[in-house]
């Protein structure tokens, strides 16, 4: 039987130039990076040169970039630490209705404590934020904007530079910032590219944030690793206390294998980054196009500003995660949407948050393609789909019609 993955927005496997950059600090160059003897600095070294890479990667300093233990951190720092740090500063944050549930949970948190107001934007059919609701949310006591770059389930891409630039603007016009304090000016702007490192282009200059988070599990790099970068003059309150690595805002002994294999990682993913998005965006396409022939279905997320190896179809009359068992037999592996929220049964918050019935959201499949994903693997998968589909509706107590998907 073959066996085809296609969860690589859930984890990709390391790539084994990244696994032969870490193997040397497992054992050979294993001492702690804060220690002061020869093999302590040659540890501390390999961190120095990892975030080196990855600043040259962001286009940032190197001292702006901190390593965490995976996007979920990443992403958990820069939101308590901004809100808790500038708290006399304003209460007030904007996000969307489509953020990964590491932005979503934490800011519901706060909000249910008390310590932020929080405004989550919706979107339209496709996904997508309108950049006019961000300006007119925006106040004189908005701390901070979250939005992530591109959506982990559906594959949408959010327009990060233009909000960028809003954000830049109103800034300016209100007179936010203070120099005395280094202070580029309120509201901070953070985005989770955790889908997006490694498939484009995350030169934050360009972008215009001020806080970026993304994981090494996400671009062929090792599980357990992550980053988060933080424009200069921009603080944080601490989550965890103790050593006073990573300047201060991240204690703990750093993971020098994995520190190194994100870097590597990074930089393989970029070298490939032109032509495998152009080879995975024709595979995709292909992918929609054959679903979409199974009566009763309907494209999740925008047709055209989506990732290039984002396939996320709605079934009506079946159960999505019915459909992934049956397809795992086949041995084909997908999932119904983040595999953060994998042990719910309940509809994709992203898919309900375009509008789809809870009925057409409770039929989605997400197939995320990768690098070892070939033509062939396509074919099989669009040849076996449409019996899958047809034996669930055999089985389904309902038969709904198109206006769910309206």
């Amino acid at each position: 039987m073959r066996h085809i993955y296609l969860d690589y927005a859930a984890a990709t496997p390391t790539d084994p130039k990244v696994l032969k950059a870490m193997q040397p600090y497992f054992c050979d160059i294993a001492a702690n990076p804060s220690s002061f003897h020869a093999a302590g600095l040659r540890a501390k070294e390999a961190v120095a040169g990892a975030r080196e890479t990855i600043a040259s990667c962001l286009n940032c300093a190197e001292t702006e970039i901190l390593f965490t233990s995976g996007g979920t951190e990443s992403d958990n720092l820069a939101l308590f630490g901004i809100v808790r740090r500038y708290a006399d500063k304003g209460r007030h944050v904007i996000t969307s209705a489509i953020e990964h549930y590491a932005v979503l949970e934490p800011l519901k948190h706060l909000q249910k404590t008390g310590a932020i107001e929080l405004t989550i934007l919706p979107v339209d059919r496709f996904g997508c934020v309108d950049i006019k609701d961000v300006e007119k949310n925006l106040r004189p006591d908005t701390i901070l904007v979250s939005l992530m770059f591109a959506n982990n389930e559906i594959g949408t891409l959010l327009p990060i530079a233009e909000i960028g630039k809003i954000i830049l603007k109103w800034r300016k016009k209100n007179a936010t910032g203070d120099a005395g304090s280094g202070c580029a000016g309120f509201p901070y702007f953070h985005t989770d590219a955790c889908q997006a490192a490694g498939v484009y282009d995350l030169d934050v200059e360009k972008l215009h944030v001020d806080a970026l988070s993304f994981s090494g599990s996400k671009i062929y790099g090792p599980k357990g690793t992550g980053c988060l970068y933080l424009r200069r003059g921009v603080s944080l309150e601490p989550l965890q206390f103790g050593g006073g690595q990573e300047r201060g805002l991240r204690s703990g002994t750093e993971n020098v294998p994995g520190i190194v294999g994100l870097a590597a990682a990074m930089q393989v993913a970029n070298s490939k980054r032109e032509k495998e998005n152009a080879r995975l965006s024709v595979l995709r396409d292909r992918l929609i196009e054959g679903l979409l022939a199974i009566p009763k279905t309907h494209l999740n997320g925008h047709p055209a500003k989506r990732l290039p190896n984002n396939a996320n179809v709605s079934f009506l009359d079946i159960e999505g995660e019915a459909a992934v068992l049956y397809l795992d037999a086949k041995g084909i592996y997908c999932s119904t949407g983040s595999a953060c929220a994998s042990a719910s049964l309940d509809p994709s918050h992203v898919i309900l948050a375009t509008g789809l019935s809870y009925e057409a959201a409770h039929g989605s499949l997400r197939f995320s393609l990768g690098r070892a994903t070939t033509a062939k693997d396509v074919e099989y998968i669009l040849s076996v789909m449409p019996n899958v589909v047809k034996k669930l509706r055999a089985m389904s107590p309902v038969n709904l019609d198109m206006k769910h998907f309206a």
